[in-house]
């Protein structure tokens, strides 16, 4: 029976002011059934004055956007809370149609009747109706909301009253609990709550995050040791046999110093993770047992550092405490494995193909099968596989190339995933372009062509010589190889490739010649349509490697910034970790022992600067972490094993440079940001150089340390004909080196960051924002999140608003057209679609000289064409860069529906006339090889 809402309208006030009404409102009458009282503590008496309330009916259960209470001067008028209609997807509501009392229709005479049931709870709970909840050890209790208003002021601490209100998440909580709900379901239903809220404050992510912690620590054991003992002792369910998750080590090493163990380690640090980065760690790094998480973050902290040190009980607790207090993290395999059965540590691997044979390729698929199933990367370069069409010795027949090979590996990448389902399989392929096959392969993923051509879930990557770029750059011919008719090109780089290509074009070797920028334009049309292949140039990647004494470098790895050395009989292998720079901005004249976990916007950047020493410190502590890692960690295959024993290369990363240049009030592209992007890196390679030679000093260099360019003096700086600055004593490293060496062929490798800047909240690695607004999906919904530090800065200056973020919601996360935005707030928050790509490119090659690995150096392009990308591949390669690019990232060709704008708010928005569209298509037209740097100019 439908039952029509009454609209009361606001009164006078009454001499009580507690009885005032708020606001008109939609009044539903309640059910004649089910009336559940509730009785208030004073604590919740002195929020809400009232004698009693009625809860929201079970027909109307609602998630509250507003609480509006009425008041009536009748002392029979029943107080209830009035919501606006928004049904709860998270928390299950009651079938209407079987609730007791409920009317249906007779199916013979037509009349009411009333329908019985028997429910579960019936003679468990007293009051017939009463509501109550199911506590985790199965009592039940009677609802008392005021506790849960209690709980959430109590983990609002430190958060600004102002601006984040945990009474308001509590009251919309309260509106999604019902009978047998479970404290559990509260508790996620109030930490999703606050994190839908984020668009109004970052407080509320701290709040949801501290919410969501608070759930899992009362889920979980307080004692680090005792974790360890259950994890240890974990038993197969189906078997019933014994698989513990514990290493025997590392086991006997926690029980041994438990007590030491225990009193280091400070939990009140897990309520420093926001919501998503908490979820993050949740879902895929802290330890299970029967599906259910039974390590809290810090344990995993201290897991991994007593993984890593092993009876080293000092070394582990300081790892722990720089980790816990955010100042660095290793990569996710670290995290995953380090304690465990078997710690596979390494994040990157590098493989070439080991012969031209069924033999070869299969053998080379089998070990890639094996890394990846202990969740590592893999980088394989196949430029020895001869074409399609070349014949075959032993089999009397014609070879099919490269792309039937490629579709069984894709079927590997799919079927083997990283660590039992934590990430999938990732496979790069690397091909130098003078390869027949070199057309077919840069069709490889695309989304159109016979599905019998196409590995879609393999990454593609060009290992691209200088003289192929030299072709393109005076439109002459190009020669392509097979290389079972031309060996060795593969083999060998810089003059020795040019001389043996040039021997194989005189003596007519090639199986076809085409125009050079033919292939490049096919090269760029792949770009556009995939993001990739990737683009790395080989003669730079060996010209500047200190693993160049070994033989010639083949590929990269998953990620473009790992350049090792590859053979049959080595898989090259690295050990990653980011260092979090947003931790290393400080407040002048605040004590780092007082100095708060995390800055926030850059209202406060004329008080603050960045502490170099600090960062020092830091790096030394990453660099000898990351060389014990190599001597503890579990290789999946022996030829792995074999390399990084040999050369034992390492690579330090960084994340959230953007999120410091805000903390400091610096544009990104300003000369500021310029100069501090080359200070931090000079910064960290030479502290890596420095602890490293400590290590060579203690237990000396790595193996194959005679011949390299550092042997000789020759450092990174040197490679790229740049003088440091003299903020560090590069005399007397050089000095140090020529005595003792390094332990480590390989020291500074920026990565992507993309899990683990998540975990810590920052921005990924030393990216640009590529929005100041976006949604994020978790299993509960989306949730609209704005830049935290631009959210804080407009909140200061008050001028935040639901129609603001509108606006910045139409302008595709950008602030450049929002006239409320200051224009010193407008420089600082440039996304990076708003940021010249030469301008990324420069800092690139500026960092690029204390880099002695290479970078994951992604380029955005709002509407890429192939003027605009020859012009900045061109200038990536005249620069020096390694990695000229990792992805392209680009915009869709149109804007999605914005549904959550109410254009009436927008009428202001600026029109692009048609005379400036014409000017910009033939700006796009005018972009050529001749004149890039006003194509890069313009900025995309």
């Amino acid at each position: 029976m439908t039952r029509t809402p009454t609209f009361q309208k606001k009164k006078k006030h009454d001499k009580n002011p507690s009885h005032a009404p708020l606001m008109a409102c939609v009044n539903f009458p309640p059910p004649r059934h089910q009336t559940k009282q509730f009785s208030f503590t004073r604590d919740a008496r002195e929020n809400f004055p009232l004698p009693r309330f009625r809860a929201v009916p079970l027909h109307y259960h609602f998630k509250i956007e507003k609480i509006l209470v009425i008041y009536s001067n009748r002392p029979d008028h029943d107080h209830r809370f009035q919501t606006s209609r928004r049904p709860v997807s998270s928390c299950p509501l009651p079938n209407p149609s079987r609730s007791p009392g409920r009317r249906h229709r007779s199916r013979t005479t037509g009349h009411p009747r009333r329908v019985r049931r028997k429910t579960r709870d019936a003679g468990r709970v007293s009051g017939g109706g009463a509501m109550y909840v199911v506590k985790r050890d199965g009592r039940q209790e009677s609802v008392h909301f005021d506790k849960i208003t209690a709980r959430l002021k109590k983990l609002s601490y430190g958060l600004s009253a102002e601006h984040c209100d945990p009474v308001l998440v509590a009251q919309k909580v309260c509106a999604g609990v019902y009978k047998g709900v479970t404290t559990n379901q509260i508790g996620e239903l109030a930490a999703e709550t606050a994190a839908a809220m984020t668009a109004s404050h970052p407080d509320y992510a701290s709040l949801a995050g501290r919410i969501a912690v608070s759930n899992l620590h009362k889920k979980t054991m307080k004692s680090f040791s005792e974790t360890v003992k259950v994890l240890y002792m974990h038993c197969d369910e189906r078997s019933g046999l014994m698989a513990p998750m514990i290493a025997d080590d590392a086991y006997e090493i926690v029980m041994k110093n438990a007590a030491c163990l225990d009193s280091e380690i400070n939990y009140d640090r897990d309520f420093d993770y926001d919501y998503f980065g908490f979820k993050t760690l949740e879902r895929s790094y802290l330890l299970k047992v029967g599906g259910k998480v039974v390590e809290r973050p810090q344990h995993m902290l201290m897991r991994v550092s007593v993984g890593i040190h092993k009876d080293d009980i000092e070394s582990a607790v300081r790892t722990y405490h720089m980790m816990s207090q955010r100042w660095f993290t290793h990569a996710s395999p670290t995290l995953f494995n380090a304690g465990t059965p078997r710690p596979q540590l390494s994040s990157c691997f590098l493989i070439c193909m080991k012969d031209d044979s069924i033999e070869g390729i299969y053998d080379t698929l089998s070990e890639c099968a094996a890394i990846s199933k202990s969740a590592g990367g893999i980088g394989v370069s196949i430029h020895n596989i001869r074409a399609t069409g070349s014949y075959i010795r032993g089999t009397n027949g014609t070879s099919n190339g490269i792309v039937p090979m490629l579709r069984v590996f894709n079927d590997t990448a799919r079927y083997v995933d990283q660590g039992g389902g934590k990430r999938k399989g990732a496979f790069a392929v690397y091909l130098e372009p003078w390869h027949p096959d070199i057309f077919d392969f840069l069709d490889l993923r695309k989304n159109h062509g016979k599905e019998e051509n196409r590995a879609r879930d393999l990454f593609y990557a060009l290992w691209i010589p200088d003289l192929f770029m030299e072709r393109v750059q005076c439109n002459g011919q190009w020669s392509l190889f097979c290389p079972n008719e031309a060996p060795g090109l593969a083999d060998c780089w810089g003059d020795e490739f040019q001389n043996l290509y040039h021997k194989y074009e005189r003596e007519g070797k090639s199986k076809k010649v085409v125009s050079a920028q033919a292939l490049w334009f096919d090269i760029l049309k792949a770009q556009i349509e995939t993001g990739t292949p990737y683009m790395l140039y080989k003669d730079t990647c060996n010209r500047k490697s200190n693993q160049q004494n070994l033989g010639t470098i083949k590929s990269s790895n998953l990620c473009t910034e790992i350049i090792e050395y590859t053979s049959p009989s080595e898989t090259a292998v690295c050990n990653l970790a980011s260092i979090a720079l947003p931790r290393f901005v400080r407040e002048k004249g605040v004590p780092i022992e007082s100095h708060p976990a995390k800055l926030v916007g850059s209202s406060g950047s004329k008080n603050r600067y960045f502490d170099f020493d600090k960062l020092a410190e830091i790096t030394s502590t990453v660099t000898y972490n990351l060389n014990k890692i190599i001597d503890i960690s579990y290789y999946p295959i022996e030829s792995a094993r074999r390399s990084n024993m040999r050369h034992r290369p390492i690579g330090i990363g960084i994340q959230g440079l953007a999120d410091t240049f805000i903390l400091l009030g610096m544009p990104f592209d300003s000369p500021e940001a310029q100069q501090l992007n080359k200070d931090i890196f000079e910064t960290i390679y030479y502290h890596a150089l420095k602890a490293s030679a400590d290590l060579a000093a203690k237990e000396g260099p790595y193996e194959t340390y005679a011949g390299s360019p550092v042997s000789k003096g020759i450092l990174q700086p040197d490679m790229w004909n740049v003088v440091p600055s003299d903020r560090w004593n590069w005399s007397a490293i050089r000095e140090v080196i020529s005595q003792v060496g390094l332990r480590n062929s390989l020291l500074v490798a920026p990565m992507p960051t993309a899990s683990t800047s998540q975990i810590l909240g920052n921005n990924e690695c030393f990216e640009p924002y590529t929005s100041n607004i976006y949604s994020r999906r978790v299993l509960s919904g989306e949730f609209v999140i704005v830049n935290k530090h631009l959210l804080h800065d407009l909140t200061e200056i008050g001028v935040w608003s639901p129609i603001l973020k509108n606006k910045i919601i139409y302008e595709d996360g950008s602030v450049q057209k929002v006239t409320e935005v200051p224009d010193d707030l407008k420089a600082v928050y440039k996304t990076v679609w708003e940021i010249k790509q030469k301008t990324i490119v420069d800092m690139a090659a500026d960092r690029g000289c204390y880099i002695d690995q290479s970078q994951s150096l992604n380029i955005h392009m709002d509407q890429p064409n192939f003027g605009k990308l020859t012009s900045l591949h061109f200038h990536a390669w005249s620069k020096g860069l390694k990695t000229g690019m990792y992805y392209l990232r680009t915009r869709a060709a149109a804007d999605a529906i914005k549904f959550t704008v109410d254009t009436t708010l927008l009428k202001d928005k600026q029109q692009t006339s048609e005379e400036e569209d014409v000017q910009a298509k033939m700006a796009q037209m005018v972009c050529s090889l001749n004149n890039r740097d006003e194509c890069l100019a313009c900025g995309s």
